[in-house]
């Protein structure tokens, strides 16, 4: 059976779609191929490393792209984990299906917080989330596509 190939989409690709493509290679890689990208590049954001990292995830080695730096990939879903992915996002070859699950935006959270554990509280909340939503695929996309497609 050939696994699914998933794209999570976001903004910057420098958090939520990180940690997304990060829990679905850990927890689903039998299922899905996972991709992550950006509208735009940001970089990686490295409270998501570290969040993921303490919950036995290895994100440091992925890098922020955009869909066309992955290459010309036909995705089944494309997941869109941010209100702006969502109303923004390409168009993409072949039959993908867009299905958008959002996810508060730790940065924006973050950014008036100086304490380093309060931060790092708001990114493990968030990484919390999206491990619980990776964990219902690859039934959930299904079920959403229905709803919303």
């Amino acid at each position: 059976m050939s696994r699914l190939k998933v794209l999570f989409l976001c903004t910057g690709n420098s958090c939520r779609s990180q940690m997304a493509e990060g829990w679905a290679r850990h927890l689903k890689g039998d299922m899905i191929e996972a991709f992550s990208a950006g509208i735009e590049k940001h970089g990686m954001n490295p409270y998501a490393v570290k969040a993921m990292a303490e919950a036995g995830v290895d994100i440091s080695k992925h890098y922020s792209k955009t869909p066309e730096e992955i290459g010309p990939v036909h995705y089944d879903y494309v997941v869109t984990v941010c209100g702006h992915a969502n109303e923004n996002c390409p168009v993409f070859m072949g039959q993908a299906k867009v299905v958008h699950v959002g996810f508060e935006d730790p940065p924006r959270l973050t950014k008036h917080l100086q304490d380093e554990e309060e931060k790092l509280a708001v990114y493990r909340r968030v990484r919390d989330e999206i491990r619980a939503f990776v964990e219902t695929l690859p039934e959930a996309l299904t079920a959403r596509w229905r709803i919303s497609g």
